[in-house]
Formats: C-alpha cells, sequence, structure tokens
C-alpha cells in the first residue's frame, strides 16, 4: 500500500484507547499489540509528511473529548501497553463517537471536508465492527478507502478475515498491508 499520492490523506485511528473490559477483551487486548507497530509507523509517516492524524473513541459514558480523561479511565493493566503507546500527539484530531462508526453522530465528515480529505486510511479495533462500520459509512460518502490488513484486528481471525473481505469485495477497499 502506498502512503502518498495524488489524493489528500487521512489517518483514522480507531478505538485504541480501550479498557478492554467486555467479553474478549483480553483476547484483543493481546491481539492489538501485533498491530501497535504498523500503526505508529503509518502516524509517524503522516507526522513526518505533516498528514492529518485523527483519533476517534468511544466516550466511556464521559461523553468529554478529552483525551486524559478516556486514558486515564480506560487504563489498567491490560490496556496500559497500549494506551501508553498510542496517545495521540499534539497536532492529531480526537473526536469521541457515541456508536459504532466514525461518522455517526460526530464532526469527522466534517473535519474532513474542511481538510479537504479524499482518501482515508482506516486502522484500529475491531476490525469487525467499528473499523468496518466506518470503512462503510466512508464508503457511502465516496471517500477513497484503504484499511491495511495489518493495522486492524478483531476477536477473532475468522471475524478479522470476513470483515476484511467485505472492506475489499464490497466497499473497494485497498486492504494490502502496510509496509514503512
Amino acid at each position: 500500500m502506498n502512503v502518498q499520492n495524488d489524493k489528500k490523506t487521512a489517518l483514522l485511528i480507531i478505538d485504541m484507547i480501550n479498557d478492554f473490559q467486555f467479553d474478549y477483551g483480553e483476547t484483543l487486548a493481546n491481539k492489538t499489540l501485533s498491530i501497535l507497530k504498523p500503526i505508529l509507523s503509518l502516524r509517524e509517516k503522516f507526522h513526518h509528511e505533516q498528514m492529518p492524524v485523527i483519533y476517534i473513541n468511544d466516550h466511556y459514558d464521559l461523553w468529554q473529548a478529552d483525551i486524559y480523561k478516556i486514558a486515564a479511565y480506560c487504563k489498567n493493566e491490560t490496556s496500559a501497553p497500549i494506551i501508553e503507546k498510542m496517545l495521540p500527539g499534539e497536532n492529531d484530531y480526537f473526536l469521541i463517537k457515541p456508536k459504532h462508526s466514525a461518522f455517526y453522530g460526530t464532526a469527522l465528515n466534517t473535519l474532513l471536508k474542511k481538510l479537504k480529505v479524499d482518501k482515508l486510511i482506516i486502522t484500529g479495533i475491531a476490525g469487525n465492527i467499528c473499523v468496518l462500520f466506518t470503512a462503510n459509512d466512508a464508503y457511502m460518502r465516496e471517500y477513497e478507502l484503504a484499511v491495511p490488513n495489518n493495522c486492524l484486528v478483531s476477536n477473532s481471525d475468522q471475524e478479522n478475515d470476513y470483515a476484511l473481505m467485505m472492506m475489499k469485495n464490497v466497499l473497494k477497499a485497498d486492504t494490502n498491508p502496510i509496509h514503512l
């Protein structure tokens, strides 16, 4: 997958600030460790190129778009190694979402239009829920999509593979791995 092209691209990082306190949460946290390096490499590339990095996260009933409050709330023995590496940088954007899609009930589409973005690279967890729903909504809004298969995980490999297949075949997303 090529990060640079003639399109204005934004990197979306979905739900990586997470408490993992749910059924299969520990399994998902362990799988999430495997995608940290490629997502962090992508984020570094975007920072270097001064391209937008946008975090979209669950709000955990705090209903405040305050990354530090959400991170503090989510931090526990399971989540700390992930949260400490994945906190947004000072120039990154941070939005909270009320449901699965990063577009539903958020200012994401408005922000993307303001930034003149027409291509999205979508990363994060869970691939079969929040990443898939976000990719679907992005496709419906006619964004070009890339969802690197080494930058998302789901509770099970089977669910992740199915989500990737849907994003590739139905949403026309580039699902090739990112190599930086």
